[in-house]
């Protein structure tokens, strides 16, 4: 008979063994880099550390840490929300639903990476184990959930495997999209264009063109090339963008000083320059064969500054690299004509009142065909040739 599963949940990471807890989320980084930066303890740990989660921000941490005969074998990272920003997968219209309905959607449960819409592992199994603790996992979310009559519990931005199975035990599943760029074994960035069509190529020729007449340079620095000359810099590009976007930046000033660091040579930092002085930035997160767009923000507007530092940057690096993907964060129908495709994106939900359950999954399915030919269309409207000749400018 196999050992019970007991399921214990921690308010603060520095109740788990970190070795634990990474065996769980990055078993493979023994032999190199993490698949995801995002799930790693060090990664949610500058997040609680810092005060960017936790008291006060509506993202209570209520990890989830299975444990199988003394060992932990599933991990999960599971907040409490007060509200439903920093998600990505919008559920705002479910909530107004509930609460006009005489319902309370609020605090639900969230196993999700705070402010972070990339794709990857939500449910973190240490290998050899990933059924039951997959199952553990789920069983105990929504256990925790039903047992503080709290109104759903969601699983965000997870693989499609995990979606899948989340189904299987009853779940709802979502779909909804982003925009990707896959590295079709580029040799160079011209290697790239020489897979667009003559239009598609000829007008990001002038869009870098345009973005390079700035009046400085730009470049991209990783690991130790990083100072806290430049985090300074990058703070205020990031407090600019979140003042207008979000009305206040999520992350605090000391995530960004743990992350420089416990973790600056998981960093790509484009910084765009004139006279030594940071003019604008995005900052990008190295996993193990993907490169994760975050943050933009700049001080000064110029003509396709941005395309070029978020998008055409992260592709050159991505092929010097030899990284499969790079994702874009979140929404963007601009991206396709810059060569990134539309990709389908996962998450699971549990709702505790079964006629809202029931309509939400009619929805679900409703959304899931849209998507779906959502996505077919946008593809076939992409910026790559048809033919199998290159064509000259």
């Amino acid at each position: 008979m196999e050992a019970a599963v007991s399921i214990s949940v921690l308010t603060s990471l520095a109740q788990v063994a970190p070795e634990d807890w990474d065996a769980c989320a990055c078993p493979e980084a023994n032999d190199g880099r993490a698949r995801d930066p995002f799930t790693t303890y060090r990664f949610l740990k500058a997040l609680e550390d810092s005060g960017s989660v936790g008291a006060g921000t509506g993202w209570d941490p209520r990890y989830l840490v299975a444990e199988q005969e003394g060992q932990v074998i599933a991990v999960a990272p599971l907040y409490a929300k007060g509200h439903s920003q920093g998600e990505y997968i919008f559920d705002h219209n479910w909530a107004h639903a509930l609460e006009g309905a005489g319902g309370r959607y609020y605090p639900k449960l969230q196993v999700a990476v705070p402010f972070t819409p990339a794709t990857g592992r939500r449910l973190l199994t240490r290998p050899g184990h990933e059924v039951m603790g997959l199952s553990a996992l789920i069983q105990g979310a929504v256990q925790l959930a039903a047992e503080n009559e709290l109104s759903s519990m969601h699983i965000t931005f997870c693989t499609e495997a995990e979606a899948l199975a989340g189904e299987q035990m009853g779940l709802m599943r979502r779909q909804t999209q982003q925009f990707h760029w896959l590295n079709e074994s580029y040799g160079d960035f011209d290697g790239f264009l020489a897979s667009l069509s003559s239009r598609k190529r000829k007008n990001i020729r002038k869009e870098r063109q345009k973005a390079q007449a700035f009046g400085g340079t730009i470049r991209t620095l990783t690991g130790d090339e990083i100072k806290p000359a430049h985090w300074d810099a990058f703070w205020r590009f990031y407090q600019d963008t979140g003042a207008r976007k979000w009305g206040t930046p999520y992350l605090t000033r000391e995530f960004f000083e743990i992350v420089h660091r416990d973790m600056r040579n998981d960093i790509a930092l484009v910084l765009a320059e004139r006279d030594g002085h940071p003019i604008a930035g995005a900052l990008n997160f190295i996993g193990r064969d993907v490169l994760f767009g975050r943050y933009w923000g700049c001080l000064e507007d110029h003509p396709c500054l941005h395309f070029e530092v978020c998008y055409y940057q992260a592709i050159d690096f991505a092929i010097r690299s030899g990284l499969a993907r790079v994702e874009a964060g979140a929404q963007g129908e601009h991206k396709l004509a810059r060569g990134y495709l539309p990709a389908p994106t996962h998450s699971l939900h549990w709702v505790a009142d079964q006629g809202f359950a029931e309509a939400i999954k009619r929805y679900l399915v409703a959304e899931r065909a849209a998507v779906e030919e959502d996505i077919e269309i946008l593809t076939a409207y992409g910026p790559f040739r048809r033919d199998t000749q290159i064509e000259q400018d």
